[in-house]
């Protein structure tokens, strides 16, 4: 009987070392998750199957960490591994930015400029409030290459637990569009639309700088059309999308006879127009006021045949964000922000890969557009709140109406004013049937599938100055705030111009169980009891149940 045992103990270790020396030749996952969390998505593993040398992956979320994010840290060493078990050239670590030996203070600065900002983070445990520095980044290195991901994501008025939840989505894109930067080996182009009073270079400085991970930027001059639109378009045909920000000065038939052809030999373009002519600072003179103007650009009929019509009006909303002016006089000035709804906070309607999980954007004078009935498919991504009005111009625009509370009973007709449309489908040329302004060789009547990108103010993607130096776009300066704008633009060009589909995994959806604080402390004791006194009674009644099983079976 005692060798019988022997020998099933033993088949059992040999089938146990067996079964470990064949898992570790192969691998199996099962995801049980409701929202397939720990699956990567096809266009992701794709983004890593390009990789023939080791590609190191720092975290830097080691160390003592908040519990918020230690689950990050756990989800981005989860993500991670997905991405390792389809390629073994994934390698990652976990690393604490603020250890060695160098003085903190020091340490954090030279982090800072390496562009990792940290995130200031309240503690609060057993009573005690205590401050911490966390550097929630990763750094993905290939080659000679190095992409930063950030892994926190921050959105205005968001919750701890929605902090985590925003973060977590957003992983699986963030670290799958670094692995296609730093894989890149031939980059699309990028032309910058120049010669209609467009915005000067510093002020797209921020943005044509983040986008050079991806693309290659130069810039077209349309001055030349007039003398050579063959020369010109053939430029342009070299070029994958076009970016137009803000022009001032109306298009001649040729120059747009040369963009719509553009267009509709398969080019993209991202226009950003403003049809009304008033800045912030006209109104700092004496009188404070100045006077809204339609803008005439000349483009109204190259939108329309596209199914768009941007409106020379203004968006009043009270959702907006603030301006500050300087009140008192001398050393006794005092900056105050103030609500301006000329100025719309625009959140995010969360329909599109664009515009999923971004931060509200700061709109400056916005207009309205229509969309109109065509074969285009229009996809609307920003819209002013509820709470918001189209207002007519010419309209005389004062400081004074800071010192008046708006009427909210005016704001209930006519909210969601569309501000941002996305256009697919196959183009017509807005010159079909018409005469046509210029001979360009190589023009179509009708062109393949394409997309374009409206946005009905030219601000969007304009980044302030200090100092002479351009700052983030995004960031106001003023206030300190920081909006989603660059977010926005930034994954819609991606959108544009990704054939690979990966920006649709910011569709992704998932849903992060997060530990309750305050029910954590009210019912402490409670679960320490449950969790340290039942299984020592269970050990007790378990010890019990056996003695007198023992004692009837031998005094039978």
């Amino acid at each position: 009987m005692k060798k019988e045992v022997l020998i099933a103990i033993l088949k059992g270790i040999v089938a146990l070392v067996l079964l470990n020396i064949l898992a570790s030749y192969f691998s199996v996952r099962f995801d049980l998750t409701e929202d397939k969390r720990y699956t990567i998505t096809e266009e992701a593993g794709i983004s890593v199957m390009k990789f023939d040398a080791p590609v190191v992956i720092d975290i830097l979320l080691e160390g003592n960490l908040p519990s918020e994010f230690s689950k990050l840290k756990t989800e981005t060493i989860l993500l991670l591994e997905q991405f390792a078990s389809k390629n073994k050239n994934i390698k990652f670590d976990l690393v604490n930015p603020l250890e060695g030996n160098a003085p903190r203070e020091q340490t954090v600065a030279e982090l800072q400029r390496l562009g990792l900002t940290p995130a200031n983070i309240t503690i609060e445990e057993n009573g005690k409030v205590s401050q911490e520095l966390v550097f929630p980044w990763a750094m993905v290195n290939y080659k000679n290459k190095t992409v930063k991901v950030p892994l926190l994501k921050n959105k205005l008025g968001a919750s701890a637990e929605d902090r985590i939840n925003n973060s977590v989505q957003q992983l699986e894109y963030s670290f799958a569009d670094a692995f296609t930067k730093v894989a890149i080996k031939e980059k699309k182009r990028v032309a910058v639309i120049k010669g209609n009073g467009e915005l000067e270079d510093i002020y797209l400085t921020d943005y044509l700088s983040t986008i050079r991970e991806y693309y290659n930027i130069g810039a077209i001059t349309l001055d030349s059309v007039s003398n050579n639109p063959q020369k010109v378009f053939d430029q342009l045909k070299t070029f994958d999308l076009a970016l137009i920000a803000k022009p001032t000065q109306a298009f001649t038939e040729e120059e747009k006879y040369v963009l719509d052809q553009f267009i509709v030999n398969g080019g993209k373009s991202i226009w950003l127009i403003d049809k009304v002519a008033i800045e912030l600072d006209s109104l700092f003179n004496e009188k404070g006021s100045a006077i809204a103007l339609k803008r005439e650009l000349n483009l109204d009929d190259f939108f329309f045949k596209y199914g768009i019509r941007i409106n020379p009006n203004l968006v009043n909303d009270l959702y907006n964000t603030p301006i500050v002016l300087a009140t008192g006089e001398a050393n006794e000035s005092q900056y105050n922000p103030l609500p301006w709804v000329y100025h719309p906070m625009v959140f995010s309607k969360n329909n599109h890969p664009i515009n999923t999980n971004i931060e509200a954007l700061r709109f400056q004078f916005s207009n309205t557009i229509d969309t109109l009935s065509n074969k285009n498919r229009k996809t609307i991504l920003l819209q002013s709140s509820p709470l918001s009005k189209p207002e007519g111009t010419p309209k005389p625009i004062s400081l004074n109406i800071l010192s008046k509370q708006p009427d909210k009973e005016t704001y209930t007709q006519n909210g969601s004013l569309p501000l941002a449309a996305l256009v697919e489908g196959e183009f017509s040329s807005a010159y079909s049937n018409r005469i046509k302004p210029t001979k360009l060789n190589g023009a179509l009547e009708k062109g393949s599938e394409n997309k374009l990108l409206v946005v009905a103010d030219g601000d969007l993607i304009k980044n302030q100055i200090r100092n002479r130096a351009p700052l983030p776009l995004g960031y106001d300066k003023w206030t300190n705030n920081t909006y989603g704008n660059k977010e926005f633009l930034v994954n819609s060009i991606n959108y544009l111009l990704d054939d690979t589909g990966l920006i649709n995994i910011r569709n992704k959806k998932v849903s992060i169980p997060i530990l309750d604080i305050q029910k954590i402390t009210n019912q402490k004791s409670k679960w320490q009891l449950i969790n340290i006194g039942v299984p020592v009674v269970f050990v007790l009644l378990l010890g019990v149940c056996f003695n007198y099983y023992r004692k009837k079976k031998f005094k039978a």
